[in-house]
């Protein structure tokens, strides 16, 4: 291991946490409708717990409205159940065909909330990026101990994480910006 494949996987690790990131901001509801919505959410479907998106086409006719379609006609209570039970607040309307979500717009209450937990995602990312500056650095310290490389590398090294991890930290923060920006937005 040298310093280069050290930087190479802090690097990894970080886009990581930033992709984590994203999947999380993507289940926040904001005031538009977004397939991403029910990703998380499984149905009962003959005792199995399956995903939604797995046992019915889902899709957003407009900006406002999500519709999920099951393949088979028995899933249409159970996907209705099941997005009854999940914490989006939200309240399916099935038709015998389709089961259609309307988003009822947020009040400013539930945006403030919305964001705190927005800012929650962030804190997390940004605790995960400096967890791996911490490996990196603990890593980079052993190859100085172990005589792999010289205390000046080392210093070098301990550098190029800590901009790396100012890189993606900056990053996290642009990304919550746009969100909080996106769940403010009437």
């Amino acid at each position: 291991m040298d310093t280069e494949s050290i930087l190479l996987d802090a690097e990894d690790r970080m886009e990581k946490a930033l992709a984590s990131l994203d999947r999380d901001f993507s289940k926040l509801r904001t005031g538009r409708a977004s397939t991403a919505l029910v990703d998380g959410i499984k149905a009962d479907y003959y005792g199995t717990p399956t995903p939604i998106s797995q046992m019915a086409s889902v899709s957003v006719p407009d900006s406002r409205t999500l519709t999920i379609q099951p393949w088979d006609k028995g899933g249409f209570a159970a996907v209705e159940k099941a997005i009854l039970k999940s914490d989006l607040g939200l309240t399916p309307v099935n038709d015998g065909k389709i089961i259609r979500i309307v988003m009822p717009p947020l009040t400013e209450e539930r945006r403030k909330e919305l964001v705190k937990v927005a800012r929650k995602y962030t804190e997390d990312c940004k605790v995960a990026v400096r967890n791996v500056r911490r490996d990196a650095n603990d890593s980079l310290k052993k190859l100085e101990k172990d005589k792999a490389i010289t205390e000046d590398e080392q210093k070098k090294g301990t550098d190029d994480v800590q901009k790396l991890t100012d890189r993606f930290v900056a990053e996290t923060d642009k990304k919550c910006t746009a969100k909080e920006k996106e769940i403010m937005e009437l």
